[in-house]
């Protein structure tokens, strides 16, 4: 088992990285994991590489679909070298508002299309390895071109590649296409055992014994803290903020009928799409303290 910490708050603004991470590597965590939420994952991953020497290094997640695989491959590969083998590709579909509207990329399949992005990334670092033409076909992307200009070099090897999981569709994926997979923080041990666990065991049942056995999950549940009654509270506040932003986003329903909150997750999206000032704080106040003490 390994332990992975998430900066949060101030800690994970640019000028901030390095020493974070710095502090993250002293302190003795396994690894350091950095989400895409205001600034590109890929630059944090990147600072947090030239501050450490021996702590992993993920993205928790980049949102694939913002990306064409080609840039993405380039960027993994640099932090790769730079790292000297560390980094860990953390990769997420998103949902489709935001992929369609904050990054106006295409949607479409989502399952298919993850599947591709991953086969065009192995397909790109193996033609580098192996100096090999690059020839890659598939559904939604095609990769045909790799001067030798254009080629970068490097001695460390491809990265792994681990997919965010929230349903079944996506566990199945990971599990026969990538070298591990990362819980969604929006999850209970029920929803995972009765609809994560099957779809996992059906995609280790494609895999030889030694890619079951190199398969990683990671798990980031959301936990509130603090050092008195004050500040516990404080941070069980940012914790029913988080679970009333997923639960408004019907791509996460699933995991809220699993608990009979259906109805909730119908609140909390009309509310989310309303012009209501104080609608975010409207949504927190929504969320029962059952549901922020269901164990993740």
């Amino acid at each position: 088992m390994k332990i992975d910490i998430t900066p949060n708050g101030d800690s994970d603004a640019l000028d901030n990285v390095a020493a974070v991470a710095r502090q993250a590597e002293a302190g003795g965590v396994d690894g350091v994991a950095y989400p895409e939420r205001s600034a590109d994952a890929m630059q944090h991953v990147t600072l947090a590489a030239t501050a450490t020497t021996w702590a992993e290094l993920m993205t928790s997640v980049v949102v694939a679909f913002a990306r064409s695989p080609m840039t993405l491959a380039t960027q993994a590969w640099s932090v790769q070298q730079l790292s000297r083998g560390r980094f860990v590709l953390g990769l997420g579909s998103q949902v489709r508002a935001h992929v369609e509207r904050r990054f106006s990329m295409p949607w479409g399949a989502p399952r298919a299309r993850m599947a591709d992005f991953v086969g065009a990334l192995r397909a790109i670092w193996h033609s580098w390895q192996t100096g090999e033409p690059l020839d890659y076909r598939g559904e939604f992307y095609q990769h045909t071109l790799m001067s030798p200009m254009f080629t970068p070099s490097g001695r460390w090897p491809a990265p792994r590649v681990m997919l965010a999981v929230l349903g079944p569709a996506t566990a199945e994926l990971a599990a026969s296409a990538a070298d591990g997979m990362m819980v969604h923080p929006f999850t209970t041990v029920t929803y995972l055992a009765q609809h994560v666990r099957p779809a996992l065991d059906r995609g280790m049942a494609t895999r030889d014994r030694g890619a079951r056995h190199r398969f990683e999950i990671s798990g980031s549940p959301f936990v509130a803290t603090g050092r008195d009654e004050e500040t516990l509270a404080a941070s069980i506040a940012v914790l029913r903020s988080r679970l009333a932003f997923y639960g408004s986003t019907p791509a996460y329903r699933r995991v809220l009928d699993t608990h009979g909150w259906g109805d909730l997750g119908d609140r909390l999206h009309r509310l989310s799409t309303s012009s209501s000032a104080g609608k975010w704080a409207e949504m927190s106040a929504l969320i029962p303290a059952e549901m922020s003490a269901t164990s993740p």
